[in-house]
């Protein structure tokens, strides 16, 4: 009886831990060139969810889902000159990608909410 008690207990924690984790944290994999040379096709990022800083690289929700972008300008900020200059809008954020001959983002789509920011690259990239 004990020993049902304490395995019940355990994977309560357990449950209990894999939800807060995937309630802070998420794993995506990188997709497409966009980030060549800082990330490749296939590497498993691990991020924070949350707002991040100009510089960081994030998981953004666009027009194609979930893209991993550097965050290039934030609300109040001086956009890049690729992006035209001027200040970003109040709510709006733009981002690029690292490759930009081959990267779709804010010079394509334009600015976008600062709501679309998921979650924040805090790790170097998983092997698998």
């Amino acid at each position: 009886m004990r020993y049902l008690l304490v395995a019940a207990l355990t994977a309560a924690v357990t449950a209990a831990g894999l939800a807060w984790l995937r309630g802070r944290y998420l794993a995506v994999t990188v997709e497409g060139v966009s980030m060549v040379p800082t990330l490749r096709p296939g590497q498993r990022l691990l991020a924070r969810r949350g707002a991040g800083v100009t510089g960081d690289i994030v998981v953004v929700r666009g027009g194609r889902g979930l893209m991993v972008k550097r965050l290039a300008a934030c609300e109040g900020e001086r956009l890049p000159a690729v992006l035209g200059g001027g200040l970003v809008p109040v709510g709006r954020v733009a981002v690029l990608g690292d490759n930009p001959g081959r990267s779709a983002d804010s010079r394509q789509f334009g600015l976008l909410p600062a709501s679309a920011v998921v979650a924040v690259v805090r790790s170097a990239p998983v092997r698998t």
